[in-house]
């Protein structure tokens, strides 16, 4: 509520609460003060009070937005997605959209198919539909051709059919071609995309589903244009655009005005070849897509397709939270890639990147161990997502640097407890809660590099769980190399590329392994 104060004989209100109730009451009380001769501001049916009231009123509402733009103007109170887009540009940071994930497939045909077949950018395969859960959608993304010439690949004994591993590919739709609009020759022109959710590649690199733009003449004279960051650093006739991302992930491809970048020719139509799609629904599990959905030739052949392997990469655009924490540390690095924090500041920045740790493992050599989006289940690098990295890299590292691309090491981490349950409290259902604790413990977004894994950890927390009378931890070990039951003084160290994870054996793929104590209730 506002407070009426006197400094030097003036009276002060204190604006620090300006809500209606405030408002009001301060009004209220300049009455005697102001009009003396008001009488009947005690009387709710007075129409005075009603002016009051729409003052007031009014006086919330504006102090709402004065409250709103205070809190916009700063990176660290903002909270549109607008204002936190507008202030990083400031700062020449870009904020990241979604990301495909990525996956490799097997492919089948029956014993007898002697055929070459060819798969193009763009043939599609995608998941089965579920009624809570639509499929998703996977192309082949690169730009040469994959062909298979089944004469030469021979019956798998097993399952008794031609068997090709490795085709690469990632989630998202195709979209060849699409007209944007025709140019005017005015400077600083602008086409937006028709489809949202834009996946935007690494600028300069020649890299498969990123986006190409193209304008033609009306005699057919076609010329591309390159994809830069910004166009702060083209010349006048440079062939240059750059894409913005608006706060409903819409996106716009940019030309320059002549200073900075080139602006298209009059007349000229202006295209887009480009892909959509992204996102944590592409981390699908193994054996999940296992639909051919836009490869006739493939379908014609009695073809079947999996994926042995989960897909991994997948990740939503960049939140608001997470550029808030990393943009300071790219800006630090002026994105460029020095030091060991550089890299990793700048490599957490590229979407489908969840965890990275970089090593120099020589004088000009640095290994940077990833861990792709979705991970947690010991999902290793893509080739795609590695050769994106790689390109993302390569206008930011030293001359002479190398930059690798590692696995992470992931280790398992087994844990069995004896667990005692209260006689009052259904059995399965604080088994069950014992494992979520410990899984909890691992789980991958609250996990990192170099940990350090307690025992006691467990049982703090295993404890806790409501219907627990007691429980004995007879197991607390790596999964990979360790063979004691439990670790010497119940401390497990991991290495500078190693990440606990929760075991995908089914006894332990809940967290850990219960065992309830028999006859104790």
């Amino acid at each position: 509520m506002a407070e009426l104060n006197r400094i030097d004989g003036r009276p002060v209100i204190d604006y620090m609460a300006r809500d209606y109730e405030s408002l009001l009451a301060a009004m209220r009380q300049r009455i005697p003060e102001k009009l003396p001769e008001w009488r009947g501001h005690a009387s709710e049916a007075d129409f005075g009070n009603v002016l009051l009231e729409l003052f007031a009123h009014l006086g919330d509402i504006l102090s709402f937005y004065q409250d709103r733009v205070a809190n916009e103007s700063f990176l660290g109170t903002a909270r549109t997605r607008r204002s936190v887009i507008e202030h990083l540009r400031l700062i020449g940071y870009e904020l990241g959209t979604a990301a495909p994930a990525s996956a490799d497939l097997t492919l089948s045909v029956p014993a007898d198919v002697t055929e070459t077949v060819t798969i193009r950018r763009g043939d599609a395969f995608a998941t089965a539909s579920e009624r809570d859960r639509p499929s998703v959608r996977f192309e082949y993304t690169r730009d040469n051709d994959l062909r298979i010439d089944f004469g030469t690949v021979a019956v798998d004994e097993g399952t008794g059919r031609k068997v090709f591993r490795s085709v690469p590919v990632e989630q998202g739709r195709l979209f060849t071609g699409q007209f944007l609009g025709t140019s005017d020759g005015s400077p600083d022109q602008r086409f937006p995309l028709p489809h949202p959710g834009l996946i935007l590649r690494p600028p300069g690199a020649a890299l498969p589903g990123g986006i190409t733009v193209t304008t033609t003449l009306p005699d057919d004279t076609a010329q591309k244009w390159t994809l830069r960051d910004t166009l702060a650093f083209s010349g006048p006739a440079a062939p240059d655009f750059a894409v913005r991302v608006d706060d409903q992930d819409r996106a716009t491809v940019v030309f320059g005005d002549g200073r900075f970048g080139a602006v298209p020719p009059p007349d000229a139509r202006v295209s887009a070849t480009y892909r959509v799609g992204g996102g944590t629904a592409g981390n699908v599990p193994p054996g999940a897509i296992g639909v051919i959905l836009d490869a006739p030739r493939l379908a014609r052949l009695g073809a079947t397709v999996t994926n042995p392997a989960g897909a991994a990469g997948g990740a939503d655009r960049e939140s608001i939270e997470h550029a808030v924490r990393h943009a300071p540390a790219v800006f630090r690095s002026m994105r460029r890639a020095v030091t060991a924090a550089d890299y990793e500041a700048i490599a957490l920045s590229f979407k489908g990147v969840a965890k990275v740790r970089a090593v120099a493992t020589s004088w000009n050599e640095v290994t940077l161990f990833v861990a792709p989006e979705g991970g947690g289940r010991g999902e290793h690098v893509s080739d795609v997502l590695e050769a994106n990295l790689r390109a993302f890299f390569e206008d930011k590292r030293m001359l002479s640097q190398i930059v690798e691309i590692a696995d992470v090491d992931y280790v398992p981490i087994r844990v069995t407890a004896e667990v005692a349950v209260e006689s009052y409290h259904v059995t399965e259902d604080v088994l069950a809660r014992v494992r979520q604790a410990g899984a909890d413990l691992l789980a991958f977004d609250r996990v990192g590099f170099n940990e350090t894994v307690f025992l006691s950890r467990f049982y703090e927390r295993c404890q806790d769980v409501p219907g627990v009378q007691f429980l004995n931890i007879t197991e607390f070990r790596r999964g990979d190399t360790g063979t004691d039951p439990v670790e010497t003084d119940g401390v497990i160290v991991l290495g500078p590329s190693e990440i606990p994870i929760v075991p995908t054996d089914r006894e332990y793929q809940d967290g850990m392994r219960v065992v309830p104590v028999p006859g104790v209730r």
